[in-house]
């Protein structure tokens, strides 16, 4: 009796594993691809995923979290109180809230403050160099992951589910065929014992 739990319990181990690798495996596949299809930035349904790099948004958005953002528009649009990601003259892509909206004619610019800051950004950001409105969607500490998978190390470090998942394909073929050759050896003795 002791035989049979063990096999059903190594057999849902055996499953639950590959589903995992496989998981690990698919998802590691989209962000990877994603991120070259859309010139460096996972894109999922028109939005893209963005890396919080620092606490100046916290608690509302973490450190090391991965943020949502809707890419395109009217850049003009915006309004007190709404979070944008913008460009600095650094190239630095920064999302902060918008404290005042200044209009100057056919010009627009927004003011902006991290919401862990204690004052407003030094320079107003021009509507030209908002690049997404941030959805309110995140997905705390997911970013450290994303940050390091794009680094040589964590680049080789992810090939490993892979590798394991291919091993264990290889395994598991083996045994199926391994199974299905044991009862043909077993029809050919028992032919042989007839004869």
């Amino acid at each position: 009796m002791k035989k049979p739990i063990k096999k059903k319990i190594f057999s849902f181990i055996n499953h639950l594993t590959t589903v995992v690798l496989f998981l690990l495996l698919a998802s590691m596949l989209f962000f990877v691809i994603s991120s070259k299809a859309s010139g460096g930035e996972p894109e999922i349904f028109g939005y893209q995923l963005k890396t919080v790099l620092s606490g100046s948004m916290e608690p509302g958005i973490k450190t090391g979290s991965i943020i949502a953002v809707k890419p395109g528009g009217d850049m003009t649009r915006f309004k007190q109180d709404d979070v944008i990601t913008f460009m600095e003259e650094d190239g630095k892509l920064i999302t902060h809230r918008i404290t005042e909206v200044v209009a100057n004619g056919d010009s627009v610019m927004y003011r902006t403050k991290g919401d862990n800051n204690n004052a407003e950004d030094i320079n107003p950001v021009l509507s030209e160099n908002v690049v997404a409105e941030y959805t309110g969607f995140t997905i705390p500490y997911v970013g450290y992951v994303i940050n390091f998978s794009q680094s040589q190390n964590g680049a080789f470090l992810l090939l490993i589910p892979g590798i394991l998942l291919i091993g264990y394909a290889g395994i598991t073929i083996w045994r199926a065929i391994r199974e299905i050759e044991l009862p043909k050896e077993n029809v050919k003795e028992e032919e042989k014992s007839v004869v």
